[in-house]
């Protein structure tokens, strides 16, 4: 069954390992549409086992990117941690619907709220769109895992560290909203663990925020 629902081979074309956990994985696109947020459901060719990764990459890039943070005893993560250029995937997508439309982006301050490996919609989103009008939320526990943090521009990006000192807030996600305000009519997009995202939806809530305006990708 495997075999038959993910048929679309593509090959590797890099690798790049950016702590000791984590790779952004570069995969030939062979032309196939994508709007940013989606994800692909991925693994290594011929091994039967899949996984959902958000694609990382900008819709206008040539090919598809995405993060992965190898999990210890995981099936998926570790044989995509040891891929090279030339090596071939199975992927079924792109597909999902963790979107911004045109009208909403245009429309609305847009505060994207992630941890980990979740902010890798975000920066799709960030690399597709430049016109949007956000403000990026980013909880890890130690400066490292601030991927690729000098992509984005340094008034638009706070870093939260839980066990370090060198993120731009020391602290929670959670912590850090509690300290801020936002517009109204902001639309709040959160990604990553189910427990940020629920203590997350529920301060913004208590702040006054519309509930309708809040959407969210769990990753586990």
């Amino acid at each position: 069954m495997a075999e038959e629902y993910y048929h679309n081979i593509h090959k590797v074309l890099s690798n790049t390992h950016i702590t000791e956990s984590t790779f952004i994985l570069r995969i030939e696109r062979n032309g196939l549409e994508y709007t940013p947020g989606q994800h692909l459901v991925l693994g290594r060719k011929d091994e039967g086992e899949f996984r959902q990764y958000s694609l990382y990459s900008s819709k206008d890039d040539p090919f598809f990117e995405i993060l992965v943070k190898e999990v210890e005893d995981g099936e998926v993560s570790p044989k995509l941690k040891k891929l090279v250029a030339g090596d071939e995937v199975e992927i079924n997508g792109p597909m999902g619907y963790f979107t911004i439309s045109d009208a909403r982006r245009k429309a609305h301050p847009i505060v994207m709220i992630s941890t980990g490996t979740g902010i890798a919609p975000f920066k799709s989103f960030i690399a597709s769109y430049n016109d949007m009008n956000y403000e990026l939320i980013h909880g890890v526990r130690t400066i490292d895992e601030a991927y690729e943090r000098d992509f984005y521009s340094k008034n638009k990006l706070t870093v939260c560290t839980s066990r370090d000192e060198k993120g731009d807030f020391k602290g929670r996600v959670t912590d850090y909203l509690k300290t801020q305000a936002f517009d109204k009519d902001t639309l709040f997009y959160l990604c990553g663990n189910s427990e940020m995202i629920f203590d997350a939806m529920e301060l913004l809530k208590e702040q006054g925020m519309n509930s309708n305006n809040m959407f969210a990708e769990v990753y586990f």
